[in-house]
């Protein structure tokens, strides 16, 4: 009885240990899973062939389809190679620019340079230091009556609107759209140097305005040397056929050089009182939202007011900032996740550098003490992918060519308020060299004291809200759906 007593006890200790190993893998298989995405390798590779979202046209409000400026949705024609070669460099120059702003305004001096109108006796010092604006994502609206499609680059890191305009007096860069022609508009209107407005350029663009026979004239010069210069005017502006502004306040450029491609000019979303988002604050509240697409080869949208927000939005609240003038939309990041698993920052490390959210940053930057933690971590959970060299700004790396299906720990960022955002796979990894070479989007400062960045990689797929009337930033999940 004894040797069978024992017996019973052995195989009923077997049965529990199985039991409890088997529990055991397929709770830490769970929990896998629910901390990481699997997902298949195309869909975060670039593809060749438009597939444009449904989701912008069932919204309400008014509502402007948003593309790649050099994806298959665009109609700009640019070579795909060129601008893989000098998306980093240009992408560098951006965020260079924003330091430089946020530097100025705190008091640092910066070189002056001379930008000349031609055809008047208007000179402007022009200052660097606004943000580049030649951003990757852009919208169509019409100017003018009757109305002109032009195609424009939609940036939340600058505030004036501005487009080029005939006669071009100086130098104008080649532009797939005809230049905007004022004398084919009955609706266009000079503004006077004596109005309140052009004084308001000064905030707008960072720059005093001139004169031109009392005619208002506009100068910004961005971080990288590019400008735009030419008469401060008014315009009907079309955003659909039943969202009109007349009487929009926007840059007539005769003037410019620089990197805006094949683009027609420059759509402010800042908070100056010049942005558009100002300008029609009594049309949309101050609200406005976009969702960008998760890959170039697709669509998003733009939209201004409540009646067009998405739902189930977790808002963090917007705090200003004095770095950068005032105009950049600045957050308060306290963390990031990964794989499930807080890392362990201080506080202060994110404190320091402040942070911004900004549509034409494409990647991500964290100071180098939160980047070093989080590179650390996501190379801990993805050690089955080999490594292989960095690209530019871009050190870690992976050759994927190999796989077709991959496991990547999910990445949350946690704002103020102790809002949690999860990204979107695509906002996690960035595919610089095709499949061989699969990196993390997100790169490190200079300087922990240096401002941090939220790009547009990251803000891939999500509704992306600004209720700048009510003071706060929302995040929802599959905007572009």
């Amino acid at each position: 009885m004894a040797s069978s007593s024992s017996h019973s006890l052995i195989l009923l200790v077997s049965y529990c240990s199985f039991f409890f190993f088997f529990f055991a893998a397929a709770a830490t298989k769970e929990a896998h899973h629910y901390h990481h995405h699997t997902l298949q390798l195309t869909s975060i590779l670039p593809s060749s062939v438009c597939n444009p979202s449904t989701t912008g046209n069932k919204r309400r409000g008014s509502v402007l389809e948003v593309v790649h400026k050099h994806g298959p949705c665009s109609m700009l024609s640019m070579n795909p190679l060129k601008v893989e070669e000098d998306l980093f460099t240009h992408d560098q120059s951006r965020v260079d620019s924003i330091r430089v702003r946020a530097k100025l305004a705190q008091n640092m001096t910066a070189k002056t340079d001379v930008v000349l109108l031609a055809g008047s006796k208007a000179t402007l010092p022009v200052k660097p230091g606004s943000s580049i604006g030649s951003g990757n994502y852009i919208v169509t609206i019409g100017l003018g009556t009757p109305a002109k499609q032009l195609s424009l680059v939609f940036d939340t890191g600058s505030d004036l609107t501005w487009t080029q305009c005939e006669p071009c007096a100086r130098s104008c860069y080649t532009q797939q759209q005809p230049v905007f022609a004022p004398s084919a508009s009955t609706t266009y209107s000079n503004i006077s140097c004596a109005a309140t407005q052009c004084s308001d350029l000064t905030s707008a663009t960072g720059n005093t305005p001139a004169c031109s026979s009392s005619t208002c004239v506009y100068g910004i010069q961005y971080g990288d040397q590019s400008f735009s210069a030419g008469f401060f005017a008014t315009e009907k502006l079309t955003l659909t056929s039943k969202d009109v502004v007349n009487g929009f306040y926007f840059g007539c450029g005769e003037n410019q050089q620089g990197l805006f491609g094949m683009t027609a000019g420059l759509l402010g979303l800042g908070r100056d009182k010049l942005s558009i988002v100002s300008q029609t604050a009594n049309k949309y509240g101050r609200v406005f939202s976009y969702c960008l697409p998760s890959r170039s080869s697709s669509s998003g949208y733009l939209t201004f007011g409540r009646g067009a927000l998405a739902r189930n939005i977790k808002y963090t609240p917007l705090v200003s900032t004095s770095r950068g003038g005032g105009s950049f939309y600045g957050l308060t990041l306290t963390g990031i996740t990964v794989g499930g698993r807080r890392l362990v920052i201080s506080p202060t490390v994110f404190q320091t550098s402040g942070m911004i959210i900004d549509s034409g940053t494409v990647i991500t930057r964290l100071p180098p003490t939160a980047y070093s933690a989080l590179s650390k971590a996501f190379r801990a959970q993805m050690s089955k992918y080999p490594l292989t060299k960095g690209v530019s700004i871009l050190d870690t790396c992976y050759d994927l060519s190999k796989f077709t299906t991959i496991s990547i720990p999910k990445i949350s960022m946690v704002w103020g308020g102790n809002t949690n955002v999860e990204l979107a796979p695509q906002g996690i990894l960035f595919a610089a060299g095709g499949a061989s070479q699969v990196c993390l989007a997100f790169a490190a400062n200079g300087d922990d004291s240096d401002i941090g960045i939220f790009g547009n990689v990251q803000q891939t797929t999500m509704a992306v809200v600004y209720d700048v009337a009510g003071r706060k930033v929302g995040f929802g999940p599959q905007g572009c759906a």
